[in-house]
């Protein structure tokens, strides 16, 4: 309790010091747009819709001003694949199987899915995917022949490389992802931050050309543990958070914050909510303080870079995108929802 009323009085004296700070927040309204037998890890905010991609070969989109829902299911032979990563250029979608084989989908003619890239290899698992710009982009994976799988591409899309081992870092044997919401890849620039099971950050400055690999204090001692999201705000800041699904109560060792660009990292509210997390995001316009959380157990929100939270919502999520100060798109087990933060 005594920590509740410590973080209201933080956030009363920051609201009435300046007046013009970002707005902090303490409800959050929920509206559902979409529901369906489909589960949902990956969307992205796009041109005035929400696209999605989920299980069963499940993807679509949600026209934000008119609410009209478009729902497709891709097959590839007789499979229907379970999409976790999605990616968008201004012009096109794409969309990322989990498991064997990898197959990546980019919008073709007429509106539908052209196969672009397919992996069919033991051990191959892709987990996220993300552009810097309408030509560059990267797709992340589980480590095999000795390091991670990393897919680039130059020209938008339409090809796809993977990056030999002989140019990345080595990787711990069993070293991966989490699929859990394609955010533990974060872009800033020409920057990208990989978050993975092990609790390491792989890092380049240069869209992909060159790696380094920076180490966190997030829990990795189980299979379940690691880094399941992060995010930055700058090319400095940035926070990762992850903890163990099985267990989702465990609070200590599941949220990190880097000020030097993921060089180093620091525990923050280490034993405080929330526990296990499955999306982390900065709140925009927030000067890098607010800081939205989301798992299946509810929504948390920090005011103050991470040091203290607050539970807005038991409500469960995967994954969420902001598209203003204010308002996220959130997707889940059989839904995605509009977030209206107050």
């Amino acid at each position: 309790m005594r920590k509740l009323v410590s973080f209201c009085l933080f956030i009363v004296i920051l609201s009435c010091s300046d007046h013009s700070s970002p707005r902090y927040f303490s409800s959050v309204e929920i509206e559902d747009l979409f529901t369906d037998s489909v589960s949902i890890r990956a969307l992205e905010v796009m041109d005035g819709s929400v696209a999605f991609a989920g299980t069963g070969g499940v993807f679509g989109t949600v026209d934000l001003s008119t609410g009209q829902i478009r729902a497709k299911q891709q097959r590839y032979d007789t499979l229907y694949p379970e999409f976790r990563a999605v990616g968008h250029t201004q012009t096109d979608f794409f969309m990322l199987s989990a498991g064997r084989p990898a197959l990546l989908f980019k919008t073709g003619n007429q509106g539908l899915m052209e196969l672009v890239y397919k992996e069919d290899k033991e051990g191959v698992f892709y987990d996220s995917m993300a552009f810097w710009n309408n030509n560059e982009g990267l797709a992340i994976g589980d480590e095999m022949g000795g390091c991670l799988s990393l897919l680039v591409t130059r020209d938008g899309g339409s090809s796809w490389r993977k990056i030999p081992c002989s140019e990345l870092p080595e990787a711990i044997p069993g070293e991966g992802a989490f699929a859990a919401s394609n955010t533990n890849i974060a872009l800033f620039k020409d920057k990208v931050w990989i978050g993975t099971t092990e609790g390491r950050i792989f890092y380049s400055p240069d869209k992909g050309n060159t790696w380094e690999v920076f180490e966190t204090p997030i829990n990795s001692k189980e299979p379940t543990q690691g880094i399941y999201s992060l995010h930055f705000t700058s090319g400095k800041k940035g926070i990762a958070m992850g903890g163990d699904y099985t267990e989702p109560e465990g609070k200590t060792g599941n949220k990190a914050l880097t000020l030097d660009g993921g060089k180093t990292w620091s525990l923050v509210a280490d034993g405080d909510i929330p526990g296990y997390t499955s999306c982390v995001q900065f709140v925009p316009g927030s000067r890098g303080n607010g800081i939205i959380a989301v798992s299946y157990s509810g929504v948390s929100y920090s005011a103050n870079t991470g040091e203290q939270w607050i539970k807005l919502s038991e409500e469960p999520f995967y994954t969420l995108r902001f598209v203003n100060d204010s308002t996220a798109y959130a997707a889940g087990k059989f839904r995605i929802s509009r977030l209206t933060f107050k």
